[in-house]
């Protein structure tokens, strides 16, 4: 099965018009800027909202780096809770207006610390990692040490809070963590490889329902629960059928399902579709 699985997924990433897709993708977002801090800070902050519809959170992310103008980076840099509150009194589903301006407030501290997302992330990740699951739970430890008393008045962090930043070590999936590390990290197609020390294959697949109902039918991974050993388990497979970028396949197989084009629930809907 792997060899003809892996002449399908070629063919179909070989074909696949990335730049027509891109609009309807967070990385749309970070695509606006030229400077790497800049295309940091607000990948960081797109990914953290991709999660629902995209016609819902696209304007969310809007409304949130429209603000920083052309320099989303020297904003955090220069972030103040009194002076910038006034241009975040929004919510999004699980995140009130305080859970979005806490992240901001979050990420100004992590910017004052190291200067850079990728310096906060380096210092937690290591060569000898088998993938980035440990550095992306030191990493979330890190920001989550941060007092927040000047957000809510005391130290304390809701789950509208803790919900931007879930853990491998919890089970969580980390969709969106592992969603930002592919735009960092990757250096192929929409991708942006700016963080030049982590290998592509140490990528984690970040793991929503499309990629894995679509997983499920292609028989990458048996297990039925979404969480951190399920995301391994597909990035286990993939790595199968490309050892050194075992996410080049991500960003066209998520499409395919938010695009509507995978109807696993219907046998018909199977036997039509492009992958089979």
């Amino acid at each position: 099965m792997i060899p003809s699985l892996k002449a399908t997924l070629e063919r179909y990433y070989r074909d696949y018009d990335f730049a027509e897709h891109i609009s309807h993708d967070p990385i749309a977002f970070p695509h606006r800027y030229k400077n790497p801090e800049d295309i940091e800070v607000s990948g960081f902050i797109a990914s953290c909202f991709a999660y629902g519809k995209v016609e819902l959170f696209k304007p969310v992310i809007e409304k949130l780096i429209s603000p920083m103008g052309a320099h989303p980076h020297s904003f955090l840099m220069d972030f103040n809770l009194r002076r910038d509150r006034k241009y975040f009194t929004f919510k999004y589903r699980f995140n009130e207006s305080d859970d979005i301006i806490c992240l901001l407030f979050l990420l100004h501290e992590l910017l004052k610390r190291y200067s850079s997302l990728e310096k906060a992330f380096l210092r937690r990740y290591a060569q000898g990692d088998a993938d980035t699951g440990r550095a992306i739970a030191g990493f979330v430890d890190e920001i989550m040490s941060f007092n927040t008393s000047l957000v809510y008045g005391e130290d304390i962090r809701p789950s509208g809070m803790t919900q931007f930043l879930p853990s491998p070590s919890k089970g969580s999936t980390c969709k969106r963590m592992n969603l930002f590390l592919r735009w960092m990290v990757r250096d192929k197609d929409i991708d942006f490889g700016l963080w030049q020390t982590i290998p592509k294959d140490k990528l984690v697949i970040p793991l929503d329902t499309h990629i894995m109902k679509i997983s499920r039918c292609l028989g990458l991974t048996r297990r039925s629960s979404a969480n951190w050993k399920t995301a391994l388990d597909i990035t286990e497979a993939l790595k199968s059928l490309d050892s050194e970028d075992p996410l080049k396949y991500d960003f066209a197989l998520c499409h395919h399902g938010i695009s509507g084009f995978c109807k696993s629930e219907s046998a018909v809907g199977c036997k039509k579709c492009m992958l089979r």
